[in-house]
């Protein structure tokens, strides 16, 4: 939230919150959240997430613990979103920095990084999701790789 307030566009928030987590969200994050500049939209159910992120600026992933994947990355890039994250967990392995979105190390950076991505094209995001994340291309690394494996394993016959 602090991100987006001072960088200017609005924030919109898709999340659930989980029961466990109300009184921190009551306390600490609804305080902030006004519905014009910082809006909570709730769960994003499969039919309305391609729209969702589709038609947002940027996904601001500022997530500071080590991420093991992150698959809502994969899924903004998808729908030609960019990506906005602190590096760590997966981050390095799946945003490409100044082509998918931008990797930053602090609050600052990601603000410098919304300011930015008007000078970005678009189009690069969906075509490198393309090149690194559909299935077929993923299924043919994997077979790849197994075919590698089997004959390293496999004795030569002399």
């Amino acid at each position: 939230m602090r991100i987006a307030r001072a960088a200017g566009p609005p924030l919109r928030i898709a999340a659930k919150i989980p029961r466990a987590e109300t009184a921190y969200f009551q306390k600490k994050l609804e305080p902030n959240i006004d519905g014009e500049k910082i809006e909570l939209v709730g769960e994003v159910d499969e039919a309305r997430k391609q729209p969702f992120l589709a038609g947002a600026r940027a996904l601001l992933f500022p997530i500071d613990w080590p991420e093991p994947f992150g698959l809502v990355m994969i899924e903004a890039m998808a729908c030609g979103t960019p990506v906005i994250a602190y590096r760590s967990g997966s981050v390095p392995e799946v945003v490409e920095d100044g082509v998918t979105g931008f990797i930053v190390e602090n609050a600052a950076e990601a603000i410098e990084a919304v300011n930015d991505l008007g000078r970005r094209d678009r189009r690069a995001v969906p075509a490198r999701f393309e090149e690194r994340f559909v299935a077929s291309r993923m299924a043919r690394e994997y077979e790849s790789r197994y075919r590698e494996l089997i004959t390293r394993a496999t004795p030569s016959r002399r």
